[in-house]
């Protein structure tokens, strides 16, 4: 059995699968949480269709969902510094009547 190979100053050798690396798309994220976890559901709402598809879950500790916020600030920061500023959302969205009967908060 070989041992894991370990790579320089702490680096981790992060794996990739070609599905993955496809990425999905999704135009709507919702947010709920726990004492102990943050679930993000990304969604991908087609316009005139009243029924949305939750495209993927992913679930954080309370810890790792602040490091996600900050690698975002720090990402979106960047990005505008190189490309301008990102206009604020002012779309006027509203949950379709009756909501979606799980999660409460929506990015």
């Amino acid at each position: 059995m070989n041992a894991p190979q370990q790579n320089p100053e702490g680096a981790i050798d992060v794996e990739l699968s070609e599905e993955i690396a496809e990425g999905v798309y999704a135009n709507l994220a919702m947010i709920a949480h726990s004492n102990s976890e943050f679930i993000l559901d990304f969604i991908r709402l087609m316009p005139g269709v009243p029924k949305a598809k939750v495209k993927a879950r992913i679930i954080l500790t309370p810890e790792h969902a602040k490091r996600l916020l900050e690698a975002l600030r720090e990402n979106i920061s960047r990005y505008e510094e190189a490309y301008g500023g990102i206009n604020e959302p002012n779309d006027g969205f509203r949950f379709p009547a009756g909501g979606f009967g799980g999660p409460v908060g929506q990015a």
